[in-house]
């Protein structure tokens, strides 16, 4: 399946995925073209049902899993296979379009990655809650241990680990006596 049922497919479910509200059009006409290149690169087909999941991935915010990512497209509708999905997440991962992050659980969690900063996390341990924050200075500390230690620094991972405030707040709540 060439182009048009790319077009045909997605066309007939984009505004399902846009009604979630944080569809960026621009950046995603410039993911689909990004993508687009890489299945030609390797030679794959382009199928209405890989953009479908692209847009609805850059359509969400936040992390997901892939059977919240499935779960979601059948509500709406969409028709897709679990293979098609976790094979499909592979190549955007590969592409470097989606971020695959394992946040202590045996469960990968994936967010959309291109044209996003650079952040890191705070993962509740509890609830598993997960919290992105952004701070300066770990960017210098990156930049400083690469001319320190002679590297070019392409990326890196942070994820911190505790309880979150609710998570402390319920705790305490149980242990206060009736």
């Amino acid at each position: 399946m060439g182009g048009s049922s790319e077009t045909s497919y997605a066309a007939k479910h984009t505004a399902s995925a846009a009604s979630q509200g944080t569809l960026n059009t621009d950046k995603l006409e410039e993911v689909k073209k990004l993508f687009t290149a890489h299945l030609e690169n390797k030679g794959l087909r382009k199928t209405g049902e890989r953009y479908a999941i692209l847009e609805e991935i850059y359509a969400r915010s936040g992390h997901f899993d892939v059977e919240e990512l499935y779960a979601g497209m059948k509500e709406r509708g969409l028709q897709v296979s679990r293979a098609t999905v976790y094979n499909t997440l592979d190549l955007l991962v590969e592409q470097g379009l989606v971020s695959k992050h394992q946040f202590g659980r045996n469960l990968a969690q994936y967010e959309k990655s291109y044209g996003y900063r650079q952040h890191d996390h705070v993962i509740c341990t509890e609830c598993h809650k997960v919290v992105e924050f952004c701070d300066p200075r770990i960017h210098g500390i990156q930049t400083m241990v690469g001319e320190l230690l002679n590297f070019h620094i392409l990326h890196h991972s942070l994820n911190l680990y505790g309880i979150c405030g609710d998570c402390r707040a319920q705790a305490a709540a149980r242990s206060i006596p009736a």
